[in-house]
């Protein structure tokens, strides 16, 4: 539980998320940095604090089947190896932006040419799944392809980072 100060306001932090947005930093960005002053009270450790990140982007966002939570882990980790975070650098927004579509491309052709989960899946478009995870059964792993591809973005990830050390 995330332990707020006693002046937390709401309204304060809908503007300080806007302004933010308009000082050029990205809708992600200004959401989360909004927060960054209780994430720092808080005292996470870097391992606490990217299992707390990264917790929602499962089961492609929250069981809503959008987004692949493993392509979502390589967006993130895309942040790190080219970060963009001087809010007025377009060279480097534009370069952290490329890697993601070049992470995206990989992660395609990687995993039958899509990056959203329900489409991964064969789930049908428009059916709601209750929040509660499934079960990490033996049934599970045979039905769901997730661990390959969690494998796959892994390699993703790792490849570049090969690359860029050398």
């Amino acid at each position: 539980m995330i332990k707020l100060p006693v002046d937390f306001n709401i309204e304060e932090r809908r503007t300080q998320a806007t302004e933010l947005f308009k000082e050029g930093y990205n809708c992600c960005q200004a959401v989360v940095l909004t927060f960054a002053d209780i994430l720092e009270d808080n005292n996470l450790s870097s391992k606490e604090l990217l299992t707390t990140i990264a917790s929602g982007f499962g089961g492609g966002m929250g069981r809503l089947r959008e987004v692949c939570g493993a392509f979502s882990g390589t967006v993130m980790m895309a942040s790190f190896i080219c970060p963009a975070v001087d809010r007025t650098d377009k060279k480097t927004k534009m370069e952290n932006y490329a890697l993601v579509q070049e992470f995206a491309a990989q992660f395609r052709e990687a995993n039958g040419g899509s990056i959203v989960c329900r489409e991964l899946l064969g789930l049908p478009p428009g059916v709601m799944e209750k929040p509660e995870p499934s079960d990490r059964t033996a049934q599970y792993y045979q039905k769901r392809p997730c661990a390959e591809m969690v494998g796959n973005a892994a390699a993703i990830v790792a490849q570049k980072l090969i690359d860029q050390s050398k």
